[in-house]
């Protein structure tokens, strides 16, 4: 008793502080103030942080803004850094109310864990009608959107995978599904790759895909419904020599031959090949009855950003919401399509783009999107679970290059 009596005494006097105007020590950070008006009063300095290489798609777009609308955006500055460590510096920033980072480009893993702590700012309540783009959004990046919420805009997306890439010189009969994968691996142990699904999107589609190809029950539920995917992983880590720790090595694995078969996706198999790292000849297939996993990248807002600059992001947004813009998220293949909204053509790319895509591309790209389903990748707390499964129960171990 004596203990309740202190800590309702102890509440009292925060509620008395509180209510006094008193200073509250880690107070999360708030929208801005009032409303945000159309335009800044004067043009506007925007620090932009990528942690999801977004900018190789968006930069061109914001650069052609800040040229075209001189009196909106005065300059901008770019930095880059991991995803993992997004939250926690966000989070610091508002806590020692010195937010000097105005927009933050990311994937689904940092927007997540920005929402679950409150960080971002809510754009679309008030806001949405001054993103008319938004409305053009195609089918599946309209799905990747219903992730953001309110504090969130889609501006990149693509089907991503998961798919196979292999050397036709090396494996002139790829395997079509998933037990014919498992025979080929059981054959060729060693020459079937992916890498660790927590630090690789090629790795993590492919995981997350499986329960998809496989019929299993609960494709959302990596801990309850996934028995058929983790029974075939740990059959699979019998054949598999290591995981490599990035998407990078296994293009390099299949580049030189050491592997033969890895997990890819629409971009990563177009992009390294326009880059040289993997030989123009890979080719790559699908596996019977799989679905696309999604993917998207997304633009967000730290609460704490003056109204001024919120303004200016909004014009900003939109701008790159356009099919001109939008095009040039075709890049050189990097997130293949790349444009969130419907009706942009390649034709409208740069034609740095358009050679790129016509000459490393693949026409059957376009029936394979056309003609499989796409699903949203899991939410965060059931990716960390099926990662840290993985990570357990499959190949952690195994794991080189960390």
């Amino acid at each position: 008793m004596h203990l309740q009596r202190k800590l309702l005494a102890a509440l009292g006097l925060s509620a008395l502080l509180v209510a006094c105007g008193a200073p509250t020590p880690n107070k999360p950070a708030t929208d801005s103030g009032g409303d945000v008006p159309d335009k800044p009063a004067k043009a506007v300095t925007l620090n932009i942080l990528d942690v999801a290489g977004n900018l190789q798609l968006t930069q061109p777009m914001i650069d052609a803004f800040v040229e075209q609308h001189k009196d909106v955006i005065s300059k901008v500055t770019y930095s880059k850094g991991p995803a993992p460590e997004l939250a926690g510096k966000i989070k610091a920033q508002q806590n020692a109310n010195r937010v000097d980072i105005d927009l933050v480009l990311t994937g689904t893993d940092g927007l997540a864990a920005g929402r679950e702590q409150g960080l971002w700012t809510d754009l679309l309540t008030k806001y949405s009608e001054r993103l008319p783009g938004m409305k053009d959004y195609l089918p599946p990046a309209a799905k990747m959107q219903e992730l953001a919420g309110k504090e969130g805009v889609t501006v990149t997306y693509y089907p991503s995978g998961p798919l196979l890439e292999y050397m036709p010189s090396k494996v002139p009969a790829p395997p079509k599904s998933a037990e014919d994968l498992l025979a080929y691996a059981k054959a060729n142990k060693g020459k079937v790759m992916y890498a660790r699904p927590a630090n690789s999107g090629p790795g993590r589609t492919f995981l997350m895909g499986l329960p998809y190809i496989l019929g299993d029950k609960d494709p959302k539920d990596p801990v309850n419904g996934w028995d058929k995917t983790w029974a075939y992983l740990k059959e699979l880590n019998q054949y598999v020599d290591f995981y490599p720790s990035g998407t990078a090595d296994t293009m390099k694995a299949l580049a030189n031959g050491s592997a033969t078969i890895i997990a890819s996706t629409t971009g990563w198999d177009i992009n390294p090949r326009v880059l040289g790292t993997v030989p123009k000849e890979a080719a790559i297939t699908p596996i019977t009855g799989f679905h696309w996993v999604t993917d998207a990248h997304y633009a967000v807002v730290p609460k704490g950003v003056s109204a001024d600059k919120q303004a200016a992001i909004l014009q900003l947004l939109q701008f790159m919401l356009t099919p001109e813009q939008q095009a040039k998220a075709y890049d050189k293949g990097y997130f293949y399509p790349g444009p969130a909204i419907k009706g942009v053509e390649l034709s409208q790319a740069p034609q740095d783009s358009q050679d790129a895509i016509k000459e490393f591309g693949r026409p059957e790209y376009d029936k394979l999107i056309a003609g499989n389903p796409t699903e949203v990748p899991l939410d965060a707390k059931a990716l960390v679970a099926a990662f840290d499964k993985w990570d357990r129960e499959v190949g952690g171990s195994k794991v080189k290059g960390q």
